[in-house]
């Protein structure tokens, strides 16, 4: 990874349910994959990750995550918010 990637993965991690996460639209970004397609490698690949690796974020962590300013609105997380832990 180059230097200058780094800071744009880290800003990127959020603290969520006591883990640190990052959401299925920024991981997709950083592979370059719509969020849709990497979803659905994950639900065609379950054997190769652990049980908790992906979650949909209730209500309440979609308004914490904009309140703490870790996304500008919950129109920012488009149609479906999944994350992932890190």
């Amino acid at each position: 990874m180059t230097d200058q990637l780094i800071p744009s993965i880290k800003n990127k991690i959020h603290n969520l349910r006591g883990v640190q996460i990052i959401l299925d639209k920024d991981l997709a970004e950083l592979y370059e994959v719509k969020p849709i397609r990497l979803r659905e490698q994950v639900k065609r690949n379950k054997e190769r990750f652990p049980e908790d690796f992906m979650f949909i974020l209730t209500e309440d962590e979609k308004n914490i995550m904009v309140s703490q300013n870790a996304i500008p609105s919950k129109k920012h997380l488009g149609g479906f918010q999944t994350s992932y832990k890190m």
